[in-house]
């Protein structure tokens, strides 16, 4: 048995190399581009595409890939590690390869889409030349898709889908929706549905609107209400088995949680740095704000909270990596998941109370943080349900006793002492 928390020294090289680069280069589009999706734009085509160019030199394009996919198989640890530097940017991630919901999506197509629809969508898209969507949650069903009504119905050769998406992410900028609906209505609830490829710009796929999360209005939202109206797709757009919808969508849901998590990881940092910062700049009441003790109970518990919420996620990614089935480690998946939005949370509002009134204005980045992690709380199914499963995982390891007072009450645990090492004591020891 070995423990190891050091890198490789290689390996480091590059991520100091992506650190600079996120930096100098890469956060500067933050504040003056619009959505980091817009791939067909003249502003992203000219500063963005070089920038991309200049990762795949460095060997970092689409590290979450395996090598059958044209990644480097770096596995999910390693990209836990570089997707701490991606998080600090909203940028990074598309001119890394690595963005989310296309991650996702491609594990889905690569996995189960046809050839045709591997060389129409899947080499485009880790190629960076287009984006995706995955269309699963209804406005009806929420996190419960077992409610979902949206239709597939087979007609021939074809699937005819009738329905409606909500939150479907980048709608409006992919070229393809990843889309659930619903194929088998009699059978039991977890073998209902069915995952299909549907061309956006397909005869009856309307975006009715764009959802913006916060303040944000409709023409700075990216999630879409979708409406499906007697859109029709060949067979061979079928991902997966009939009725396996569910067990496809776990080839990406798995990955993308833990994914989420990591960005985080860098999200959570760039607010810790700024709080730092900040109460080692800022004077008041004689003294800066670094020697009021509540200001270092907040830094204190943030650093605490950061660090043990980083090492869950290490874990995980190296947890996945040793088994290579995401079955393995859904308890740690979901324990990341649920912890995720409460670190952030906690985080961001210490950094927002020690900036004061600058911390709520819209000259920070914090309260949009503070917003992104209700959303991590909500995106990709809710915290309560995942906290579900991890007690639900942590009880399995666990029998229930039969007696009425168990082995560990002290009267039990003196007694069975007792009878392991009495004839070896000399002193009277008493039992209740």
């Amino acid at each position: 048995m070995a423990w190891d928390f050091e890198t490789d020294k290689d390996y480091q090289l590059l991520l100091d190399w992506a650190d600079n680069f996120v930096r100098t280069k890469v956060m500067p589009l933050d504040v003056v581009l619009g959505s980091a999706m817009e791939y067909q734009d003249p502003d992203f085509i000219r500063l963005v595409r070089p920038l991309q160019q200049e990762v795949k030199d460095m060997g970092l394009w689409a590290c979450h890939l395996g090598p059958e996919l044209g990644g480097l198989g770096f596995g999910q640890l390693k990209l836990a590690l570089l997707n701490e530097i991606l998080g600090q940017s909203r940028f990074a991630s598309v001119v890394f390869g690595c963005q989310a919901p296309d991650t996702g999506n491609a594990e889905i197509l690569a996995h189960y889409g046809s050839e045709d629809l591997k060389d129409r969508y899947l080499k485009p898209l880790l190629n960076g030349e287009i984006a995706s969507s995955y269309s699963m949650t209804e406005p009806q069903g929420g996190a419960d898709p077992t409610q979902f009504t949206c239709m597939a119905v087979q007609d021939g050769d074809e699937y005819v889908i009738n329905g409606e998406k909500w939150f479907s992410s980048n709608a409006r900028y992919a070229s393809f929706l990843i889309v659930m609906a619903v194929t088998d209505p009699e059978a039991s609830a977890h073998a209902r549905a069915t995952m299909f490829v549907v061309p956006t710009d397909a005869d009856g796929v309307e975006i009715v609107r764009n959802v913006g999360v916060g303040e944000e209005g409709p023409n700075h939202g990216t999630h879409a209400y979708v409406r499906y109206t007697n859109v029709r797709i060949p067979k061979e757009n079928m991902l997966g088995p009939r009725g396996q919808g569910f067990a496809v969508a776990q080839t990406r849901l798995g990955g993308g949680r833990i994914h989420h998590a990591m960005r985080t990881v860098g999200q959570i940092k760039r607010a810790f740095d700024m709080m730092c910062e900040r109460a080692l700049s800022r004077t008041t009441k004689g003294e800066v704000l670094a020697d009021k003790q509540l200001v270092q109970e907040k830094i204190a518990d943030s650093w605490i909270e950061m660090e043990a919420f980083r090492l869950l996620v290490l874990r995980t990614a190296w947890r996945i990596d040793q088994y290579n089935d995401y079955l393995k480690v859904r308890k740690d998946i979901a324990a990341i998941k649920a912890l995720m939005p409460k670190v952030y949370h906690d985080v961001v509002s210490r950094c927002i109370q020690i900036h004061g009134s600058l911390g709520v204005s819209n000259e920070l980045p914090l309260t949009g943080m503070l917003m992104s992690s209700f959303v991590m709380g909500i995106a990709d199914g809710p915290t309560e349900v995942h906290k579900v499963t991890v007690a639900r995982q942590v009880l399995r390891d666990y029998e229930a006793t039969e007696e009425l007072f168990p082995a560990y009450t002290l009267p039990n645990r003196r007694r069975a002492a007792l009878d392991l090492l009495g004839d070896q004591i000399e002193r009277e020891v008493e039992l209740w």
